[in-house]
């Protein structure tokens, strides 16, 4: 059966970000992806510069009623990143409950992007949009430790408090609750990463259970764009194929995304030369060149079921 996805997300005309790190490997694994660019730059905004236009809500309207002229407006999966206005981001929700309405068995998969180790780098005002309209209609919730801070109002200091966190997003709407990174430090020690899943399932009986899984990922020393959509996308393709099964499809999201960093890091050090940075340019991620590691990931992170 074809599955067919509509991402709303950032565009750029070189690298990858947004819908161009999403769209190859979604294809790659066999989605059909129908992209609305939410903005349309020359690149991603970590260069010297950077020109483009943004779409408005308006303008969103305009493309889905075009779609919908068609009747093609059919979709199993929703994908959303990026969003700075809260008009645009109120006309997603609108789209994604007409799509619901359309096939109730649509999964809405929303990477809440607001900002990043206790900064926002998105208007204050988008926040309420995220926590009061966007949570309460997604089936997959892929925040950072400080997105999900935000939706909750609840710090994390300890894996317990995270845990809890993860309990209180459920109760505001979704069935699978991902913190792609948090600060909580790994038993392995400061050069790893970790993060935390939770999914919450029903049973024939009609009552619940909760997955929940700890990941630890060897941090590289230095600065990815895209990495996050990219995780979101794998998130949506690997849940796919493994719907009750949040350990695996966590470990194939987590080990194509070491597999593309790796071939990025290893490329862009060999450009830079030795003893300098690479650049944004060479950091752009390895994503034609890493086909098969998305298509076929060797697993290099195990998840730990808590």
């Amino acid at each position: 059966m074809e599955c067919r996805v509509l991402s709303v997300q950032s565009h750029v005309v070189r690298g990858y970000v947004g819908n161009k790190s999403a769209t190859f490997p979604l294809q790659v694994l066999g989605f059909e992806v129908d992209s609305i660019n939410s903005v349309q730059f020359s690149n991603h905004t970590g260069y010297a510069h950077w020109k483009g236009q943004v779409l408005t809500a308006d303008e969103l309207n305009v493309l889905y009623e075009g779609i919908k002229l068609n009747n093609v407006n059919h979709y199993d999966y929703v994908l959303t990143g990026y969003t700075r206005d809260t008009s645009f981001l109120e006309t997603v929700v609108d789209i994604v409950q007409e799509l619901k309405r359309l096939n109730p068995k649509l999964v809405y998969v929303c990477d809440p992007v607001m900002g990043d180790q206790g900064s926002m780098y998105v208007p204050e005002n988008i926040l309420p949009v995220y926590r009061d309209k966007v949570v309460a209609v997604a089936d997959i919730l892929t925040p950072n430790q400080f997105e999900a801070e935000l939706l909750t109002g609840r710090k994390i200091s300890t894996e317990k408090d995270a845990l809890e966190v993860m309990d209180l997003l459920h109760q505001m709407g979704p069935d699978m609750v991902v913190l792609t990174s948090t600060d909580l430090i790994s038993p392995h020690g400061g050069q790893f990463l970790v993060a935390l899943g939770s999914q919450k399932m029903v049973r024939p009986d009609g009552t619940t259970s909760t997955q929940k899984i700890r990941m630890e990922m060897p941090k590289v020393d230095a600065v990815f764009v895209g990495t996050g959509d990219l995780f979101a996308a794998m998130l949506l393709a690997w849940t796919h194929h493994h719907p009750k099964d949040l350990k695996a499809a966590c470990e194939k999201t987590v080990s194509v995304l070491h597999h593309v960093i790796k071939r990025t890091i290893t490329y862009a050090n060999k450009m830079a030369g030795p003893g300098k940075r690479p650049s944004p340019a060479q950091l752009e991620l390895r994503m034609v060149q890493s086909k098969k590691d998305i298509e076929y990931p060797a697993i290099v992170v195990e998840a730990i079921v808590l």
